[in-house]
């Protein structure tokens, strides 16, 4: 979500007349781009290779190649605001230190728990926890990185020189995508008035067809992994075979997954690009977002109820900001089998009471590129003039 996010945000922008320059990772997976000779390596943790254990040690907290590679990016492309995504661990906040030294506003789209939780998802033992809010130690207490005394006691280290009085220093504001992780990010002792909710958005280009004739399916579209629920959306649809389940995404349970579960009634479809996926979540009698953990405003919603369809999502995180239920889907319990299955078999049973195309024009009104762009520039404007 966080990488759609910053290449809808690179679009928009230019589709608007800004210059824009990226500053990420070297990775395979990278989009072409002019900037990625400012580009640091990619370092990934090896605890059998002496060289990058002392890479994954020093990034996080601001390795001299970052520095040297930002600055020299600064220095050239001379922008006027820095727009923070995801940095942890690859890049580290010295990017907005070093931005603040140039007299650069830095804006910083939160897009999960990191800055409150050093494991970014608020989970132990596959249950929510907000113990580091307080008392960062207790990612260290609990091996919460890997369950690795090292991966966590760089997480709890990065955490302490990373603090939320030094990163509201250097950070002009924080945008947060839904109320649910602003009230967390308060609770965890960040300043109100740094923070504003703006939620994510969908290119309006993206959505130029209208809400197709529903057919007899629904849809899972995410990250196969136990944090988002999953097994507990199978397990649900074991029991329904009466109604068929698209699963679209790839993960670390995915062979297990497929093993397990996959039969007549249950499709694992693994990635789709976005035209694909917009076929089959538009012909979707609903899309199922059964995460256990705190989801913050997914763009999987977003995009289902945006081409019409209903959502049906856990009662949790920032996923019931985007439901109303009996309107535009329903909630249910996390991790709760029956409750799923029982609101899944519900839907189809009522499908003839939802507005598909009042979904899609109220999701596209509350949603569009353009709504977000007016009050993204007012927040960039405010701290330019």
């Amino acid at each position: 979500g966080a990488d759609i996010y910053s290449i809808e945000l690179e679009k928009l922008l230019k589709e608007k007349g800004h210059e824009v320059a990226f500053f990420s990772m070297q990775h395979p997976l990278n989009l072409e781009s002019e900037f990625s000779k400012y580009f640091p390596t990619e370092i990934d943790f090896d605890h059998k290779k002496p060289l990058s254990l002392i890479r994954f040690l020093v990034r996080p907290f601001g390795s001299i190649s970052v520095r040297k590679r930002f600055t020299r990016l600064l220095k050239n492309f001379k922008p006027d605001i820095l727009h923070l995504n995801n940095i942890h661990t690859q890049l580290s906040p010295i990017i907005a230190v070093i931005a603040r030294k140039h007299n650069i506003p830095v804006v910083w789209t939160l897009h999960d728990h990191k800055l409150l939780c050093p494991r970014y998802d608020c989970m132990r033992d596959g249950k929510p926890c907000e113990l580091c809010f307080k008392n960062k130690f207790n990612s260290f207490r609990y091996k919460c990185m890997k369950n690795s005394r090292v991966a966590s006691l760089i997480a709890y280290l990065e955490a302490l020189v990373w603090n939320k009085k030094t990163l509201s220093r250097y950070t002009s504001r924080f945008i947060s995508p839904s109320t649910f992780l602003a009230n967390n990010m308060i609770k965890g002792g960040f300043n109100s008035n740094q923070l504003i909710i703006l939620p994510n958005f969908i290119n309006d280009k993206k959505l130029i067809s209208k809400p197709s004739v529903k057919e007899n399916h629904y849809c899972y579209v995410g990250r196969l992994s136990t944090e988002k629920g999953i097994e507990t959306l199978l397990r649900a649809a074991n029991e329904l075979p009466q109604y068929e389940l698209k699963v679209i995404g790839t993960g670390p349970l995915e062979s297990e997954l497929k093993a397990k579960y996959e039969k007549k009634h249950i499709e694992f479809l693994g990635f789709k690009s976005w035209e694909d996926l917009k076929q089959i979540l538009e012909s979707s009698q609903c899309m199922v977002i059964p995460s256990e953990c705190y989801e913050n405003n997914p763009l999987s919603v977003i995009e289902s109820l945006c081409l019409g369809t209903p959502v049906i999502g856990t009662n949790m995180g920032g996923i019931p900001e985007l439901i109303n239920p009996g309107v535009n889907g329903f909630t249910f319990e996390p991790g709760n089998v029956s409750d799923l299955r029982n609101k899944i078999d519900h839907l189809f049973q009522i499908s003839d009471n939802f507005d598909y195309i009042e979904i899609a024009k109220s999701a596209r009104a509350k949603f569009n590129s353009e709504n977000f762009y007016i009050e993204l520039i007012n927040i960039y404007n405010r701290l330019l003039n």
